[in-house]
């Protein structure tokens, strides 16, 4: 069977965070290349002082961290996920496949892509598959290309869960890192009156706009926009979603209440499970009561209100 290695260059002073993001990817670990200290690890760890010389030449300033996937793990849902969520907390980095090209990889992954049923009125359908609905589900198309969001990662599928009770017909959205756009997307099939998604990332707004057109959904129901929160966005939403990172959320919440009307609901994602309480603390020092928390595969999601 044949790995997918994927290798993320950071600088070396973000290696910690970094890794930890990269961590969230796989379970199993991750292998990290970082020199900047190579002297002082031989003496103390190796207990030699004699360095080879191709070693000593290493950039110094640059981590590479490798991260190994399983042939049935998807590839580009991993790597979009890496990018954006080290875009969202500001650290550089390259991000790549080194066993295959990126024009395979890219679409390798498809064959593991299968509808997926999410809550009790939702079918995601990649628009490569022949679609069977027995239940007449809603359906929604997507081809997710490098961008993050298929439904099957455990984060996106509990804001899909969590948000379902809470869009109604007169209902605003407000999708903040929206990826694929698939948040967005289905708040509009599951009955809000619009939604505005929002990334950093030029890929994903271009990948957003063209889910949105699969499901034929356009402006002004349907709007998507290149920048940050602060930026980019103005007014007021009964719901705001943001399937980000637990660094990014706690940067993100504290201007949120002004984009969320009295009665509105803030839900986050993409919280590793060991970072749960940390995040609700932030939260509720924001201003925020937590009315729902739910966790699986060692992720959190939380629903949260205005005090």
């Amino acid at each position: 069977m044949e790995w997918t290695e994927i290798q993320i260059r950071v600088p070396t002073k973000n290696t910690d965070e970094a890794a930890a993001i990269a961590n969230m990817v796989v379970p199993y670990g991750i292998y990290i290349e970082d020199y900047s200290d190579l002297e002082q690890g031989a003496r103390e760890i190796a207990h030699i002082d004699l360095i080879d010389e191709e070693l000593l030449k290493r950039d110094r300033t640059v981590t590479c961290i490798h991260v190994y996937l399983d042939p049935q793990e998807n590839p580009t849902e991993a790597i979009a996920f890496l990018r954006e969520r080290y875009a969202a907390v500001g650290i550089p980095s390259e991000v790549g496949a080194d066993t295959v090209s990126e024009q395979d990889w890219a679409n390798q992954w498809k064959q593991y892509f299968k509808p997926l049923a999410v809550g009790d009125r939702l079918l995601i359908c990649p628009t490569w598959e022949k679609t069977e609905n027995p239940e007449n589900r809603l359906i929604l198309s997507i081809d997710p290309g490098m961008a993050f969001g298929t439904g099957g990662h455990d984060t996106t599928r509990m804001v899909l869960e969590t948000m379902q009770p809470y869009l109604t017909p007169s209902c605003t959205v407000l999708d903040v890192g929206c990826g694929s756009g698939i948040l967005s997307i289905a708040s509009l099939l599951l009955g809000a009156q619009s939604a505005t998604g929002v990334d950093i990332d030029a890929l994903a707004v271009k990948t957003a706009l063209e889910n949105g057109e699969l499901n034929g959904m356009t402006a002004p129901r349907y709007t998507i926009l290149e920048g940050d929160l602060v930026d980019r966005i103005s007014g007021e939403y009964d719901v705001v979603l943001a399937n980000i990172v637990a660094d990014a959320i706690k940067l993100l919440s504290p201007a949120i209440p002004a984009f969320l009307k009295p009665n509105g609901v803030y839900i986050v994602s993409g919280i590793i499970a060991e970072r749960g309480d940390e995040v609700q603390e932030c939260l509720q020092q924001c201003g925020f009561t937590v009315t729902e928390r739910r966790e699986h595969g060692g992720w959190v999601c939380m629903a949260c209100r205005k005090d």
